[in-house]
């Protein structure tokens, strides 16, 4: 756990010397379980989330680049999936919470105006996006155990030179 706090928070201070445009959405949800990082070389350029079929969201996986990150989370089903379009990136996270139990939706929308809806509507809402309309999702991180998802919280910015948002 240390070390995953030490990682992020040498991340964000590297970041936030090199790039002006980074922002951090503080997180939303519970405090308990493990907490995690998802982070990448170059831009977002995929999702993926999975959810307990009229439920919580049990996990997600970022694709950076070409190459997809570990799985945060529970995979349970069949995932919902958003393949981004080259140039295209995440500028916005927003869905429902319980404050003391799990994300119940989650929500990702591209510079296209596409999204990725998953969960249910239910419980207390959250928005998320960056201060700087240039910026984009970079990091998300936060908590989860068993049955999903706790806590989510953002990190904004701009993908360092040369790892732009190309799947090809």
């Amino acid at each position: 756990m240390l070390s995953i706090l030490l990682f992020a928070a040498a991340w964000v201070a590297c970041l936030a010397k090199s790039n002006e445009y980074y922002f951090y959405s503080p997180a939303i949800g519970a405090g308990g379980g493990t907490p995690f990082v998802s982070s990448g070389e170059g831009s977002i350029t995929g999702v993926k989330v999975w959810e307990y079929p009229g439920s919580r969201i049990t996990g997600f996986q970022l694709r950076y680049g070409t190459r997809w990150n570990h799985v945060i989370g529970r995979v349970v089903y069949g995932p919902l999936r958003l393949d981004l379009f080259q140039g295209e990136t995440i500028t916005q996270v927003s869905g429902k919470y319980h404050r003391s139990h799990y994300i119940y939706q989650l929500i990702f929308v591209t510079s296209r105006g596409r999204s990725l809806i998953a969960g249910q509507p239910v419980q207390k809402s959250f928005n998320m996006y960056p201060e700087h309309a240039e910026a984009e999702l970079r990091i998300l991180s936060g908590r989860f155990d068993r049955a999903g998802i706790r806590s989510l919280g953002a990190h904004w910015g701009i993908a360092p030179e040369g790892y732009g948002n190309n799947t090809s």
